[in-house]
């Protein structure tokens, strides 16, 4: 396998390159007859989108989707869903100084270690471009998941020491799409904003971290041992260009906590049964227990700066390098659409699983 697929039953492939032709994507095991609402897909794809605000890479790509196979007057066939989504707006003359440099924290050596060569056209295969696709194929979900009552919702929680201390319970998801930071409470997105503007102005880049939730979603969701509900979730965060870290339900704070406190407790909710706390995030044994899944998605500072590093060259030579070109000073606004695909394509592909679980 070469990587570049995600899921079983709901499976993604995708392919191409950052100044390649296009960005692209294979869905298989979509059931036939769900209805496709292009504009929806669109809409998610412009959410993703580069030059969307002052805040983001000034790249100007339409990132209009284009699809192949799969549907048909309307409707899902059952067979693969094939889409491009075409590059046109390269500019690789803007990597022309780095063709022989190792960026620093880039994938630059170490795909040249695995493949002996490299695209050094804004990292070839290794690029934040590619999950144009991902959005596309998680916005597919997203209307499969709907059948089923499942919603999903994500949102910029934190930028570098700037943090929304409120839990997804408190917040207003509606206002997240009222500003450019994507942020739900309005005085902090401007604070974020000020801080992405202020990183920029000193040709730096800053991180940060999304907070993502879905709701709706059954008890019985996940696999035992390797392919538990929140192991798969986390690889599929883990697989986004510039995150490193993934904590789901109380995180690294419950273990602060006593068993006694941290502990769910099952009790009644009307006619259905429900968890006292929902430390767990929705998700027990790997296995989703009927209650919201909520986690959070750690971001690193984009590795492009707009500074002097020291570096090493292709020869293993001392040398110096700058970032040139069009870059985002902090991924997070581009990135919420990001992890809420990929988490419409876990909770997708574990549906449909579910439904071979039992008679």
């Amino acid at each position: 396998m070469s990587g570049n697929s995600i899921g079983q039953h709901f499976r993604l492939h995708t392919f191409g390159e950052s100044h390649g032709t296009a960005i692209g994507g294979i869905v298989d095991g979509c059931p036939a007859g769900l209805e496709i609402d292009l504009a929806y897909i669109q809409s998610e794809l412009d959410r993703r989108k580069p030059g969307q605000s002052h805040l983001v890479t000034q790249r100007k790509e339409p990132d209009t989707v284009e699809f192949l196979s799969g549907i048909f007057e309307g409707k899902t066939t059952g067979t693969s869903i094939g889409f491009v989504v075409r590059n046109e707006n390269q500019k690789s003359a803007d990597y022309q100084h780095i063709k022989d440099v190792y960026r620093p924290s880039h994938a630059d050596y170490t795909y040249d270690a695995k493949y002996g060569q490299r695209d050094y056209r804004g990292g070839g295969r290794s690029s934040a471009r590619e999950t144009v696709a991902r959005v596309a194929a998680g916005a597919i979900a997203k209307l499969l998941l709907r059948k089923s009552g499942i919603e999903i919702h994500a949102y910029t929680s934190q930028v570098g020491d700037i943090c929304l201390m409120k839990s997804y319970l408190e917040i207003n998801q509606e206002l997240t799409e009222t500003n450019a930071v994507r942020c739900p409470d309005l005085l902090i997105a401007e604070l974020m904003i000020r801080k992405i503007e202020q990183v920029r102005k000193d040709g730096d880049t800053i991180g940060g971290v999304i907070t993502c939730f879905a709701t709706g979603v059954p008890a019985g969701l996940g696999e035992p041992v390797f392919d538990k509900l929140h192991a798969d979730l986390g690889k599929a965060m883990l697989s986004i260009n510039a995150v490193k870290g993934f904590e789901y339900g109380s995180g690294f704070d419950g273990v602060k906590m006593k068993g006694s406190e941290h502990n769910d407790a099952f009790i009644l909710k009307g006619n259905q049964i429900g968890t006292s706390h929902n430390r767990s995030g929705g998700i027990q044994g790997g296995i989703s227990n009927g209650e919201d899944i909520y986690f959070r998605t750690a971001f690193k500072p984009v590795a492009t700066i707009m500074q002097e590093q020291q570096t090493v060259n292709e020869k293993g030579e001392a040398v110096t390098t700058t970032g040139r070109g069009r870059h985002d000073p902090c991924v997070l606004p581009r990135a919420v659409p990001i992890v809420e695909a990929m988490t419409a394509l876990v909770l997708a592909d574990h549906l449909l699983r579910g439904r071979t679980a039992k008679i």
